[in-house]
């Protein structure tokens, strides 16, 4: 059984697709996927620098951009309900929604647009961010981040939890960290996934009401709760709701698990994930896409898994 898994936030770097742009019809593809977000999404990714792509407007689209790049490289056309199943951390299940078929990659990129537009706008009305919490009793923790006034915006197993909140309330937690535990700052613009972004919200249940998805052909994993998305419909409501919700990927993983799936697939930009899987997965095979020179070993991994 495979996972295909799509980054979120935070994954980009400078540069990440100037050796993609040799690969066969990248060009035209990413020429379509910046008039549907309306950024140039080659310039992003091949020549602006990090405080650029940091900015929440940039960031989104380039991100879910990337995964369907490296997905249409890869191919997925041939994958089944049986064998295959997707899921996407915080923007990611834009990407994994589109993979699914729930929308064209169009439409994916023109709802990451509204989104990423809303959640930069909700981000500059108060200074707010995000750290990486890493290690120490979960419990212990979420007690720490909740007594520093921060919600607990990502819970993503294998020992890390993200706080988010107000810029004060983040560097008093990394002042004084629980116990056995390392607060790291996250490249993000924003407390997402948190009531911060609740002015984001109103765009985005405007947009996707225009909008008529299509059923799953795949398997697709919420990161609310792990849980399996059913219909279109459901998905796009999912995706307006986590703006503000935090992302559960402990569940997702343990979704994955109780799948009995074998082997965790993360497309670009990938690194993020398979990591955590590494630590939460122990024993399941890993591979991220970061480059055009793992296509080949992506694709024996996915026929691999899914044999």
């Amino acid at each position: 059984m495979l996972a295909i898994v799509c980054p979120g936030q935070g994954s980009q770097t400078p540069g990440l697709l100037t050796p993609w742009l040799e690969t066969e019809g990248a060009r035209e593809l990413l020429a379509s996927l910046s008039a549907a977000a309306g950024t140039d999404l080659e310039q992003h990714g091949t020549v602006s620098d990090q405080q650029t792509i940091t900015d929440t407007a940039v960031a989104q689209p380039l991100i879910v951009a990337c995964g369907i790049l490296s997905a249409t490289a890869l191919g997925l056309d041939g994958l089944t309900p049986e064998t295959t199943v997707l899921a996407g951390h915080s923007v990611g299940e834009i990407t994994a929604a589109a993979l699914a078929g729930v929308l064209t990659p169009e439409q994916a990129m023109a709802l990451v647009r509204v989104r990423a537009a809303g959640m930069a706008e909700a981000a500059g009305l108060t200074p707010t961010g995000m750290a990486a919490v890493v290690g120490g009793d979960q419990e212990e923790v979420l007690a720490a981040i909740e007594a520093a006034g921060l919600t607990p915006a990502n819970v993503n197993g294998a020992g890390q939890i993200v706080a988010a909140g107000s810029r004060e309330a983040l560097q008093a937690l990394a002042a004084e960290p629980p116990a056995r535990a390392r607060v790291i700052p996250l490249k993000v613009a924003g407390a997402f996934h948190t009531e911060h972004m609740r002015p984001a919200v109103d765009a985005l249940t405007a947009h996707v009401a225009d909008l008529t998805p299509a059923d799953p052909r795949l398997p697709l994993l919420s990161n609310r709760d792990g849980q399996t998305v059913s219909t279109g419909a459901e998905a796009l409501s999912r995706i307006v709701d986590q703006v503000t919700r935090p992302v559960r990927w402990d569940l997702c993983m343990q979704a994955l698990a109780d799948r009995g799936v074998t082997g965790v697939l993360e497309l670009l930009p990938g690194g993020t994930l398979t990591g955590l899987a590494k630590r939460g997965l122990r024993g399941t095979a890993v591979l991220a896409v970061k480059g055009p020179e793992d296509l080949d070993a992506a694709r024996a991994f996915m026929a691999e898994h899914t044999a």
